[in-house]
């Protein structure tokens, strides 16, 4: 009985560890801003990352200024902002990504990365988009995007560490103590 139990354990902290060992970070992508050129995520090595999807026809849109406020604040300690344009909800982001640019930085003065339009779900869904939505990939929760502007918080190693619906403002308390912490 006694050498059951202790297979028993010894296989459980085996498998612990493999999962471990596969869990994957937000710094094994590399995307397309805006512009064209590569953005590395792991550039962002020890920094706190906001990650959302965007649309520039949508009631959420106003959230840019909130979300440039937040970036402006904290850019200089750790913290960085990452959009990613994307069409999926009522075709609320029907731009080009030189559209988009423009939109962004006359409307709300945008300087945070903001990368080529993607997809945040269905069979088309971006490789960084099913990392932060598979429980499998980010070893924290399974979720789907609801709308746009939803926002997903990276910690400093690159881990997924949380998951807000659109209407959790970017300046709500629950982001900001989290930026701050």
């Amino acid at each position: 009985m006694k050498k059951v139990v202790l297979a028993s354990c010894a296989l459980f902290l085996f498998a612990i560890s493999i999962q471990a060992q596969m869990k994957q970070t937000i710094y094994q992508f590399k995307v397309e801003d805006l512009s064209g050129k590569t953005f590395d995520f792991a550039s962002l090595k020890g920094k706190k990352v906001l990650i959302v999807n965007t649309a520039s026809k949508c009631g959420y849109t106003p959230q840019y200024e909130q979300l440039e406020a937040l970036y402006k604040q904290y850019k200089d300690k750790g913290f960085v902002i990452v959009g990613f344009p994307a069409n999926n909800f009522a075709s609320q982001e029907p731009g080009t990504n030189a559209e988009i640019a423009t939109f962004c930085k006359l409307n709300y003065g945008v300087s945070f990365p903001m990368m080529s339009k993607v997809s945040v779900k269905g069979s088309d869904m971006a490789p960084i988009y099913q990392f932060l939505t598979q429980k499998a990939k980010n070893g924290l929760k399974d979720s789907k995007v609801e709308w746009n502007f939803q926002k997903y918080l990276i910690n400093e190693k690159g881990e997924l560490e949380q998951v807000y619906l659109s209407g959790v403002t970017p300046t709500d308390d629950k982001i900001v103590n989290w930026v701050k912490s």
